[in-house]
């Protein structure tokens, strides 16, 4: 008797639009590791920054042009890994962190870890259907959190032991941001395609005349906005809650005939 063959049926070849994005992505994070070694610091910390910059394309084009697929999804998170998650922990540790020796080289692979895990529930929720909010700091931010941080330093202060307490604590915290359970607003859904209102329009006009001047101070200061979002909201509807039990404990009998 002839063995019955049994074929299974595969979808062959891969999107090269936003794959070429991603590899953009890959490779920027592989060259900020590759500066790092050289000690040329500044230059590491803008191919993360540029890291970041292809990150958003890549979704972005695949999104427009249809070319979404598991293997860009998969492939976009352990690039995301490399230059989200090992260059900037290698860049800090090697600019701020060695001198405390073995409790630096720790925090820079807690925050590689929390990255990890970070990239890891993003995908297992991404199926949820759930794009308006990210769950916990999304990895590209604390990334582009720390690159800045250095290059604000190079360009203001230069030197200074301080910066080594500054990286030290932020990176505990950025790695903290990225595995909790805070809520951060999605800029994926982000589409200047569609019309907007005419203000928003000189906003971003004013905007990029703003970031042109100082690039670095201006994107600084957008990220940690960005950054400390998700606590602010976080305190806000902790207050919003004190003050409705203050109220509830003054006036019960109004509360109640309100409800």
């Amino acid at each position: 008797m002839k063995k019955r063959k049994t074929k299974i049926k595969m979808r062959k070849g891969i999107y090269i639009l936003p794959n070429l994005f991603t590899t953009g992505n890959l490779f920027c994070g592989f060259w900020s590791i590759i500066s790092v070694f050289q000690e040329k610091y500044f230059y590491a910390a803008v191919a993360i920054l540029l890291a970041a910059a292809f990150d958003g394309l890549d979704g972005k084009v695949a999104r427009l042009s249809g070319a979404t697929s598991k293997f860009g999804v998969q492939y976009d998170s352990l690039a995301d890994l490399v230059s989200f998650g090992v260059a900037p922990a290698v860049l800090a540790f090697n600019w701020a962190l060695r001198p405390y020796g073995r409790f630096g080289w720790l925090a820079a692979f807690i925050f590689v870890v929390c990255g990890a895990l970070r990239l890891a529930r993003f995908n297992v929720m991404s199926a949820s259907g759930e794009t308006k909010y990210f769950k916990g700091l999304p990895i590209p931010a604390a990334a582009s959190m720390i690159a800045l941080t250095i290059l604000l330093y190079l360009r203001l202060i230069e030197t200074g032991w301080i910066k080594d307490v500054v990286i030290l604590v932020m990176i505990y915290v950025l790695a903290f941001l990225m595995v909790s359970n805070i809520r951060y607003l999605s800029l994926k859904e982000l589409n200047l395609a569609r019309r907007k209102p005419f203000g928003t329009f000189i906003f971003v006009i004013l905007s990029i005349i703003v970031i042109l001047m100082e690039p670095i101070i201006v994107l600084s200061g957008f990220v940690l906005i960005y950054v400390g979002s998700g606590p602010a909201n976080i305190m806000l509807a902790w207050r919003k809650r004190k003050e409705l039990k203050r109220m509830e404990a003054l006036h019960p009998e109004e509360i109640g005939l309100q409800q």
